[in-house]
């Protein structure tokens, strides 16, 4: 019989800075405990997957020494043809850990093409319960969670940009549908001021960021208070901290 491919979630913040008593109220003991009982795990990066582990262990004591785990990685950069290899040890009966480098692994992770494969093979897949930054951001928005959508990054050019926030601000009006959307965190401060700038006034804009964490902070105001505020000086402090943009048009 197959091993059982674990989706198994990550803290959101640094594994370094996380305490044992953090971990507890992120990750339910149960999830901890599987963790730990894994020898072999696929994550999105070894290093950030080793000091996961390494604190994890204050916990729950790992099932081997650290050294002696074996972490295959996937990540943007691995070839469609490498997977079913990183499926070998699950095949041969081993349970495996799937692990992205924060939150939730498949989820706007390269580990979906993973899981997809697993269902492929008959391996059976077993997601445990952990932080999700989307779904906490719907949560303390305010906002429609009826009704949402996740569309991950938006383009860098600004012109395209400008007309992806358009189409998906007319989405967000049509359906009254709430748009999630992410941003590589040392350019945040840019795409607040696309979506104050380019979103109609009464449009509302939530910006969650380093949920979990102690410097956690979630708003939600309309695009022209935004903008009053960016003009200001008054900008919120989230250069370089990861954050989801949420945005509802009325």
């Amino acid at each position: 019989m197959p091993g059982i491919l674990y989706l198994v979630p990550n803290t959101l913040g640094p594994a370094d800075s996380t305490t044992p008593e953090t971990l507890t109220a992120i990750l339910p003991a149960a999830v901890q405990a599987q963790a730990a009982r894994l020898e072999y795990f696929i994550a999105e990066n070894a290093k950030t997957t080793r000091a996961f582990l390494k604190l994890i262990n204050t916990t729950h004591p790992l099932a081997r020494p650290l050294q002696e785990i074996n972490i295959s990685e996937l990540n943007v950069n691995t070839d469609a043809a490498a997977l079913p290899g990183l499926l070998a040890p699950l095949l041969a009966g081993f349970d495996a850990g799937l692990i992205s480098e924060a939150g939730v692994p498949a989820v706007a992770d390269p580990g979906a093409n993973l899981v997809r494969l697993a269902h492929q093979h008959g391996i059976q897949v077993r997601p445990l319960v952990g932080p999700s930054s989307l779904l906490l951001a719907i949560m303390s928005s305010g906002l429609n969670g009826q009704s949402f959508a996740f569309n991950g990054y938006l383009p860098t050019d600004a012109a395209q940009r400008m007309k992806r926030i358009k189409a998906l601000e007319d989405r967000s009006r049509q359906e009254k549908q709430t748009q999630l959307l992410i941003e590589t965190p040392y350019r945040n401060g840019a795409m607040l001021e696309a979506l104050s700038n380019t979103c109609q006034p009464g449009t509302l804009i939530c910006v969650a960021t380093d949920l979990t964490l102690p410097s956690e902070a979630v708003k939600t105001q309309s695009a022209a208070k935004w903008k009053s505020e960016i003009a200001a000086g008054k900008a919120p402090d989230f250069h370089k901290k990861p954050s989801v943009f949420l945005l509802l048009a009325g």
